[in-house]
């Protein structure tokens, strides 16, 4: 491994992902910091990074991140 190198996802591609879905989340809730998007980016990851069909992981973690972000937008 080189140096400098994050560990955040294991695959370069879930890296892409989550780089996708936050940069959607952050336009379609401006009023929130971006660490709470972040965080429930990372939250939906966790919860799915071992889903066995990867195909539908970033449709369904940005759900997942959008549910929860929209329980912090009310609150």
């Amino acid at each position: 491994m080189k140096e400098g190198l994050s560990l955040m996802p294991e695959e370069s591609d879930d890296a892409v992902v989550l780089g996708h879905v936050t940069e959607r989340l952050l336009k379609a809730f401006p009023g929130l910091d971006p660490h709470v998007v972040r965080g429930a980016v990372d939250t939906a990851y966790t919860e799915l990074r071992y889903a066995r069909v990867r195909t539908y992981l970033p449709v369904l973690m940005e759900r997942r991140a959008r549910d929860l972000l929209s329980a912090a937008d009310v609150q």
